[in-house]
């Protein structure tokens, strides 16, 4: 009698040689929709396998609490191929040339793609994929080339031949992502589509285009990890010709790039120094948003929410209380003093309205502690010693509430110092700052000087008994602009223990305002060159003017990460700069016995 094929036997050799090994990412790819349902050309499983990524079949459908789960497990997404778009979702009616829709994918695929978008998770669009990526994200489909595409006469998009063979080529911008992956200006494609790209929308660019003008791949304007062609890349492979397979290549690097970022956000604690949401507060009343829906809702008035804090993985920022400079007169300054109160006051009433998300953290343990439980924090400081006024009391009132640091100025001198946008009233800091700052020392509050004078600066260094900090200031080596810091004052604070953190207003990275996120790179790297990695962080000055393209908002912060490990930044380094070293001084303050 035949024994057949011993696959026990076998499952027990697989076993033992097993070794743990590097943990591969997981690639989420979109099923097509046919007669019995869920089904996938293995083409693009087999790329994926390949290229060294665990492949995910995501189904076709709507319940978007799955989706968003089905998202946090996933390193990066796969759009695949299939039938025509409803043009409905595109603000248009159908075209007598409009092929078969499959209203089972559509919805689901444009939800999937824009909180893909929204997580940073690495995108390629293959087809109907690129199609899907650039309608989600703000662009527009032809839904028909024949009967839509005038600007010239077109080329044979839909071939006969079979899938594994070129038909027509595209021509590839220089310096592209595209032409980095694929090391040439000219490729050789196959085609089955007469839908396509129209227009890209602001957050894509085209890449590459066929002889006739057609657009045939767009990806970031940002340096985000967003790809999409108009081509089968996965057809090749499948016919033995790897010519494509940098493409899957691409997309499985990008997800371990996103993978290792992710575990370490997991492991360290990610503060932001310096974010001004309460900023956001007026014109969320006027349309009838309190602080605490705010918060807890993804809105395009804030940069900063509970929603952008899970998709960036930021653990924790310090909110301010903003004051502008005003008025000195005794009246002035009770209402400033009221002003400051009030917002600490919709901060904290903000927070208990979503305590099962959200705590106040009035020392570095409670950062930890909330992080444990799984809940994002808040720590609140003011911004603009004009809050207390000419009554030093007041300094310890604000750090009985919690205020865990207070910048000494704003654009504009004041009672306690001048201000790098002032008239060197006082020459630097007063008498009367000078009692403020060793009266800080004393309660435990954490001294800023971004946009303090140079000479306020230096004052304060010599007058302070412990660390001083700047909580939102980039290099002014990079961008020479008086809120900037000169090599010589990082010198000077390094050598007192103290922090400097980098802002991502682009007008203190660049003085042409055309920032973005290589730059902050640049100012991080530039500033921990002169000062040390063990006295640089992160003060974004969301919702205060900061955000730059690729990071715009909470939910982009992992994004500066990913872009910190490629510069060669360690998880010990990164551990630093989102959050240890301020925590470092916070806690010598907190400490500090007079």
């Amino acid at each position: 009698m035949s024994k057949g094929y011993d696959w026990f036997g076998q499952l027990g050799e697989f076993h033992g040689k097993f070794t743990v090994g590097e943990k591969k990412p997981v690639i989420g790819i979109t099923g097509n929709f046919g007669d019995k349902g869920c089904e996938l050309a293995q083409g693009y499983y087999q790329s994926v396998l390949k290229a060294g990524g665990i492949p995910l079949v995501i189904p076709a459908y709507e319940d978007m609490d799955t989706l968003s789960a089905t998202l946090d497990r996933i390193d990066a997404l796969l759009l695949s191929g299939g039938g025509d778009m409803n043009p409905l979702f595109m603000g248009d009616e159908p075209l007598p040339g409009l092929g078969g829709i499959c209203p089972q994918r559509d919805k689901a695929e444009l939800w999937l793609v824009r909180m893909a978008y929204n997580r940073q998770l690495p995108i390629l669009g293959i087809c109907r994929g690129i199609q899907m990526m650039t309608c989600a994200l703000g662009g527009k489909v032809f839904q028909d080339l024949p009967s839509q595409y005038h600007d010239q006469p077109l080329i044979k998009h839909s071939q006969n031949l079979a899938r594994e063979y070129a038909s027509h080529t595209v021509q590839i911008e220089e310096e592209s992502l595209l032409h980095r992956i694929m090391k040439d200006t000219r490729l050789a494609v196959n085609s089955f589509h007469h839908q396509a790209v129209c227009e890209t929308g602001s957050l894509l660019k085209v890449c590459a285009r066929s002889a006739d003008g057609v657009i045939e791949a767009v990806e970031s304007t940002e340096h985000k990890s967003l790809l999409g062609v108009q081509w089968h890349p996965e057809c090749f492979v499948l016919g033995g010709d790897d010519s494509m397979m940098p493409l899957f290549e691409w997309l499985v690097k990008e997800a371990r790039s996103f993978l290792l970022a992710r575990g370490i956000h997991q492991r360290i604690l990610t503060l932001d120094s310096h974010c001004d949401t309460p900023m956001c507060f007026p014109k969320a009343a006027e349309r009838g948003i309190s602080p605490s829906r705010l918060i807890s809702s993804r809105s395009d008035l804030a940069l900063v929410d509970l929603h952008k804090m899970h998709e960036g993985r930021l653990d924790a920022s310090i909110m301010v209380a903003y004051l502008p400079q005003d008025g000195r007169d005794e009246a002035s300054l009770e209402q400033a003093n009221r002003t400051a109160h009030h917002i600490l006051d919709q901060i904290e009433e903000m927070v208990a309205d979503n305590a099962d998300a959200i705590g106040i953290a009035r020392t570095p343990k409670e950062l930890y502690d909330l992080k444990g439980q799984g809940k994002k924090a808040l720590m609140m400081g003011v911004e603009n010693g004009y809050a207390i006024g000419k009554d030093i009391n007041n300094v310890e009132a604000f750090r009985k509430r919690g205020v865990v640091y207070m910048t000494l100025c704003h654009n504009g001198d004041n009672d306690i110092c001048d201000s790098a946008r002032g008239n060197s009233e006082h020459q630097g800091v007063s008498d009367f700052g000078a009692r403020v700052i060793k009266e800080m020392n004393r309660v435990g509050m954490m001294v800023d000087l971004s946009h303090a004078s140079e000479k306020s600066f230096y004052d304060a260094l010599e007058i302070s008994d412990v660390p001083i900090v700047c909580s939102h200031s980039s290099s002014r080596a990079l961008c020479d602009h008086p809120r900037n810091l000169t090599d010589e004052q990082m010198r000077a604070l390094a050598r007192k223990g103290g922090v400097a953190q980098v802002t991502f207003y682009e007008g203190f990275l660049r003085k042409d305002g055309k920032a973005d996120i290589l730059d902050a790179i640049t100012h991080l790297k530039h500033m921990a060159k002169v000062m040390g990695v063990e006295h640089v962080g992160i003060g974004t000055d969301f919702d205060g003017d900061g955000g730059v393209p690729g990071i715009a908002s909470a939910s982009e912060v992992i994004n500066l990460t990913r872009m910190l490990l490629k510069n060669g930044f360690s998880e010990a380094d990164l551990q630093l700069i989102w959050g240890g070293n301020f925590l470092r001084v916070m806690n010598e303050i907190q400490n500090f016995k007079s």
